[in-house]
């Protein structure tokens, strides 16, 4: 069994910065990659960013892209996401998840909710105007 926690939300005000943390527990096992995913009242889960483990190759939604950095953290199947320049529509629960390596891993791009296997409860980030 593999556990997630993120850490990290809170309430800012536009402009702000926060880092998100996420970090696994539990059954001892390879990623392939890490990610975060948010969603926002009303509205589906969006991809957010991820990183891959091997390469450390980064994605970004276009909406972050250039304020959000996302990270490997020094200690095992950790992860961080800085978020720089808030905005209110950033709000959402924020929810880490992690893709455990197989050998078809290298054809993921991690963007897509399937090719996670673990999750985490989310984060919630509130950015008021």
């Amino acid at each position: 069994q593999v556990q997630l926690e993120e850490s990290g939300g809170g309430l800012v005000q536009a402009g702000d910065s926060l880092r998100l943390s996420c970090a696994t527990s539990g059954r001892t096992f390879s990623p392939a990659a890490m990610g975060w995913f948010r969603q926002a009242p009303g509205k589906e889960r969006e991809f957010v960013s991820s990183i891959a483990w091997v390469g450390g190759r980064t994605y970004y939604a276009d909406s972050v892209k250039g304020r959000f950095s996302i990270s490997r953290g020094n200690a095992r199947n950790t992860v961080y996401l800085q978020m720089n320049s808030l905005k209110p529509e950033d709000t959402a629960v924020y929810v880490c998840a992690v893709s455990e390596s197989r050998p078809y891993s290298g054809a993921y791009y991690f963007t897509v909710a399937y090719e996670y296997d673990y999750w985490g409860q989310g984060t919630q980030v509130t950015v008021s105007s």
